[in-house]
């Protein structure tokens, strides 16, 4: 082992020599608004109904059956499970980058049987038999294996925000489905009942007939509508099935074995405190996604930019060797090395400013993704805020035109039985209506559609005292995520 000493001053002299390779500044982002275009007063400080945990937002709804959904879909939904894998992928990457910037230590054993000048005896075969350990060590100088690591953690953090971002997906979407077959279930109600006052009209319409009071075409167009609105009813219930098959899916199971029977009761409408546009950026997981892909890029040009210098490792081996295997273990045939390699490619065609060039475009690719998700994250919310107060507005103007309506139906109604007005006016009162009934069931079905978007666009759920977490902790812009 004398020459270990003269090994010393190479690695010495290469340390000092080191130092971290600079990461490029990241390209600019986009300014965050100071507050919501569209957030009025009654945005900023409405609070749901309880408190909830923002995991659970869905519960603001206040539906048993909305929450046993998602639950269902949270443990069976495919997209979740495969976000899941691609999450536990990336962990295992982080790994496998960690363990590069580690000693690697291994054993082995080796027999050899030849004839030549380096064996014992010359010319005539002879067999020589090795076991022992090995060492080997890359020092990290230029922060090239560190870069690798940083890296493959910040794609792990997208990855966790990813799969947060698929739950929420899947969540919004379970219940988006659900509250559009509970809108079909009342609108196919509705129709139903109409349906069946069109019946009772057309018995006593024919008794009239029979009697003489009124000419067969009266009979005639009372069919015509019964059977029209008893379409409507087939109509709504294929959409029903339709919707019912949707969740089936999201939930994880077979459609053949899925049903849902009619929606009884009410869904509550809780109202959804928007915030700022700062706490979305914090809120969102796609965005805290975006930023973890972007630092990711950024410490991948350094990577690049770290194959420009030296590579240097160090070696050691140690164990025994002899042609005999009784003699093997003995402390005579004890064998040993050590070295350190220092390496650095003088002309490679291009190869390293070509990495560099493409690791500096994935960055520029990456920022402008993030930009992107910011800038629709605002739209977002912008859309669903813009959403709920017209909605609100649409909804009490509908509500008029039903009250209206309704007086209107009800007059024609004894007027007809009165024979003051003709079959005509009824039914085209009755049509009116129904048409308004449906248009303001239908407002009220979009309200709860904006709601659930709305909460999406804003990240999730929230807190009481109107606090927010973040469901994946984002890297500050700028900073190395911690060695």
């Amino acid at each position: 082992m004398k020459n270990i000493p003269h090994l010393l001053p190479l690695v010495a002299a290469l340390l000092l020599a080191g130092c971290a390779t600079a990461l490029p500044p990241l390209p600019a982002t986009p300014e965050t608004p100071s507050q919501f275009k569209e957030n009025k007063e009654q945005w900023t400080i409405a609070q749901p109904a309880e408190a909830r945990d923002r995991g659970t937002w869905w519960k603001a709804f206040n539906d048993p059956v909305l929450d046993e959904l998602v639950e269902r879909a949270g443990v069976n939904n495919t997209s979740i499970q495969e976000a899941a894998a691609r999450l536990n992928q990336a962990q295992a990457l982080v790994r496998n980058a960690q363990a590069n910037r580690l000693p690697q230590v291994g054993v082995g054993a080796e027999a050899t049987r030849g004839a030549g000048a380096n064996t014992a005896n010359g010319a005539t075969p002879a067999t020589l038999l090795q076991a022992g350990a090995n060492l080997s060590y890359e020092v990290d100088l230029f922060g090239r294996l560190a870069g690798l690591r940083d890296a493959a953690a910040l794609d792990a953090q997208s990855r966790a925000a990813l799969l947060q971002s698929t739950q929420l997906l899947v969540q919004a979407q379970v219940a988006q489905t659900y509250l559009s077959l509970r809108a079909v279930d009342t609108e196919r109600t509705l129709v139903q009942d109409t349906a069946t006052a069109y019946a009772e009209t057309l018995r006593l319409t024919q008794r009239r007939y029979e009697a003489g009071d009124v000419a067969e075409l009266d009979v005639i167009r009372i069919q015509t509508e019964l059977a029209a609105t008893e379409a409507e009813v087939f109509a709504l219930s294929r959409s029903r099935a339709e919707l019912e098959n949707a969740l089936a899916v999201l939930v994880g199971e077979a459609a053949s074995g899925f049903s849902m029977a009619p929606a009884t009761g009410s869904t509550a409408l809780p109202a959804i405190p928007a915030g700022v546009p700062a706490t979305v950026l914090s809120r969102r997981p796609d965005v805290a996604a975006a930023q973890a892909s972007l630092l990711a890029a950024q410490a991948r040009v350094g990577v690049a930019q770290a194959a420009w210098f030296p590579s240097v490792s160090l070696t050691a081996a140690g164990g025994y060797a002899s042609p005999d295997l009784s003699d093997l273990f003995r402390w005579s045939s004890r064998a040993w090395g050590v070295g350190a390699l220092v390496s650095a490619p003088l002309f490679d065609g291009g190869r390293r400013a070509a990495g560099v060039q493409n690791a500096e475009a994935q960055l520029d690719a990456a920022a402008a993704s993030y930009r992107g998700q910011v800038l629709n994250a605002f739209r977002e919310v912008e859309d669903q805020l813009s959403a709920l107060r017209l909605l609100q507005e649409q909804g009490q103007a509908q509500g008029r035109a039903v009250t209206a309506a309704q007086r209107a139906s009800a007059i024609a109604e004894t007027r007809y039985r009165n024979g003051l007005v003709s079959q005509l006016e009824l039914l085209d009162a009755r049509r009116n209506e129904l048409l308004n009934r449906r248009l303001a069931q239908r407002v009220e079905a979009t309200q709860r559609q904006a709601t659930v978007l709305l909460i999406r666009a804003l990240g999730g759920g929230w807190e009481a005292n109107g606090a927010v977490t973040s469901p994946a902790r984002p890297v500050a812009l700028g900073m190395a995520p911690d060695s």
